[in-house]
């Protein structure tokens, strides 16, 4: 017989049963739906009558949509049938039949097993289920089999599972789908109903879902549970019903879990008012309008690249958004994100400074807005310390804002004193102390203390020559000074026992201005003609000989930074360029 087939057994006699489905079927006409009825003749003798089959087509389709709905119409005692295509009827579930062949050819045949669980009956084949399942393959000489300790819902699931490989499950019946699967020995479904509840997990559900697996100690579900509050992370910094309630060892897991993975040197191509070398941008504040070139010339500069070690490469990885204004930004990198602040748009007085703030997640390769700064901000510093972001300074501001990712807040802190530093300053933190060097007065180093909220000086360096950068490494903060005719030069000073040092110089190479990035031991000195290493150690510093080849195609500013990649990203990024997402409407 064409179409699906459903097996039922009447709870009364053969005329109430006829009755009951003549009427379902005259409620499927209704809804324009044509049923043919061949309802066999009943045997008189009720234990051994034929039972009452139904051949339901929409044209000369089979309509197995329909069977769920008009068996909810029949009150008669489910005998499920398994057939060609699959789960062919029961109470409640509908079955599209399209996934073709099933299981094996032996589900064309009839049904050679009933199922008995719970007083419900299942029939089906012992070659489909054998295949997936030690349980029933070990039972195959059966053509009656009781199975106890399931419920006859996770059994259907299961089942139709052996069948048309579709796991239907979630955190409400996740434990006894699992528990289900092993007792019927059906290791793929085990992997399927994780597989499953792994795509279900969200920033809503993944704490239950965590509680869950702890306490049936499902391994792997409370694994792929941490996973995802480590992929997502800052979403879950904000939620108190889910990081408030983790133990400090599972707050250090999930961190740990997000910083696996190499650590990579990449750097953001971005927008700068400045190109030229040694110089600094004037202040908007008492400077004439400019001409467009004269201010800047890269205004579609937005490429991110890590260093390929093993290929001695540069690899791109992903594209800013369009929103973001890369000129005059602020960038660093917290919790394994990379963020983006402020910027300016446009030349001179026309230019309008931006506040908004951009994240980028390596491990999901998104890109989200955060909450934008209290105040818009060019030619900032951004730093992060503490789990907090700091926005310091600016054109024409002295102000300095703090980030508290848990709280999703922007705060003011103490300003830099006034008069210190209009614009262009570095800044670097080091054992939970923000410093802040450059500017007007370029050899003035301030330090930042969090817990007075207050700026205090520090030493004066001896170089009264401007910095291009500086960075933080232990202890200690090593400051670059690049000048046309000496090279570049390094001091160091120590910040336990306040105290400047001479540390190293380099005659030979690129007079350019240069960021830095710290990875281990070594300080990278980026600019878009070569990568200077700078290698600490404790009985010296130096730099390595042989620079890194530059980004081929890099044409503005290059700022460095370091994010932890994960493999299956940069092995994409070796194929293509990757295509990163970002949602304007969605904010972190």
């Amino acid at each position: 017989m064409n179409g699906a087939r459903a097996k039922v057994h009447s709870s009364g006699g053969p005329r109430e049963a006829r009755e009951e489905a003549e009427g379902s079927l005259s409620r499927c006409r209704e809804n324009t739906v044509t049923v043919q009825s061949h309802i066999a003749t009943a045997n008189p003798q009720r234990g051994t009558s034929a039972p009452d089959t139904y051949c339901i087509t929409v044209g000369n389709q089979p309509l197995v949509q329909e069977l769920g709905h008009l068996f909810s119409h029949i009150s008669l005692t489910d005998d499920t049938l398994y057939g060609q295509s699959g789960l062919e009827s029961s109470l409640g579930r509908r079955d599209s039949g399209g996934d073709g062949e099933v299981g094996s050819n032996a589900s064309k045949e009839e049904p050679d097993i009933v199922i008995e669980v719970g007083g419900e009956k299942i029939s089906a084949h012992k070659s489909v289920l054998a295949e997936k399942s030690d349980y029933f393959k070990a039972r195959q000489s059966r053509d009656i089999l009781k199975v106890k300790g399931l419920k006859y819902k996770t059994l259907t699931i299961l089942i139709d599972y052996i069948y048309n490989s579709r796991m239907n499950v979630h955190k409400d019946n996740v434990v006894e789908v699992i528990t289900g699967a092993k007792v019927l020995q059906i290791p793929c479904a085990v992997q399927a109903a994780m597989d499953s509840m792994s795509e279900q997990v969200t920033v809503e559900n993944c704490y239950e879902i965590l509680t869950i697996a702890k306490k049936q100690r499902l391994n792997e579900l409370k694994e792929r549970a941490y996973r995802f509050m480590s992929d997502n992370f800052l979403q879950i910094l904000r939620e108190p019903a889910v990081y408030g309630r983790l133990t400090g060892s599972e707050r250090d897991l999930v961190l740990k879990k997000r910083m696996e993975g190499k650590m990579s040197l990449m750097v953001a191509e971005i927008n700068d008012v400045f190109d030229r070398i040694g110089s600094r941008p004037q202040s908007r504040c008492n400077s004439r309008p400019q001409s467009p070139l004269s201010v800047a010339s890269f205004e579609e500069n937005h490429m991110i690249c890590y260093f390929n070690e093993a290929a001695n490469d540069w690899r791109h990885l992903t594209v800013m958004p369009e929103d973001i204004n890369t000129k005059g930004c602020g960038i660093c990198t917290m919790y394994n994100y990379l963020f983006v602040a402020g910027g300016i748009k446009g030349y001179g007085d026309q230019g309008k400074v931006s506040d908004k703030v951009f994240c980028y997640n390596p491990i999901t390769n998104l890109w989200n807005e955060v909450r934008p700064l209290n105040q818009a901000r060019s030619q900032l510093k951004l730093v992060s310390m503490e789990g907090n972001l700091y926005a310091i300074g600016g054109e024409c501001l002295f102000t300095v804002e703090k980030y508290d990712p848990r709280t999703d807040r922007w705060t003011t802190v103490a300003p830099l004193p006034k008069g210190a530093f209009a614009v262009a300053h570095e800044a670097t933190t080091c054992n939970g102390e923000l410093y802040v060097s450059g500017g007007s007065l370029f050899y003035r180093l301030l330090k930042y203390d969090p817990k007075r909220d207050e700026w205090q000086e520090c030493p004066y360096n001896n170089s009264r020559k401007k910095s291009t950068d500086m960075v933080a490494l232990k202890s200690f903060i090593y400051r670059f000074d690049v000048n046309r005719d000496q090279g570049v030069t390094v001091f160091k000073y120590n910040t336990i026992v306040k105290m400047w040092h001479d540390c190293a110089s380099q005659r030979e190479g690129s007079p350019l201005p240069f960021r830095c990035a710290v990875i281990g031991n070594c300080i990278y000195c980026v600019n878009k003609t070569q990568t200077l290493q700078f290698v600490v150690e404790e009985d010296g510093c130096y730099f390595v000989d042989e620079p890194l080849r530059p980004p081929i195609e890099a044409k503005g500013i290059l700022f460095p930074f370091v994010l932890s990649l994960p493999e299956k990203l940069t092995d994409l990024c070796d194929v293509k360029m990757h295509q990163s997402y970002y949602t304007k409407e969605d904010r972190v």
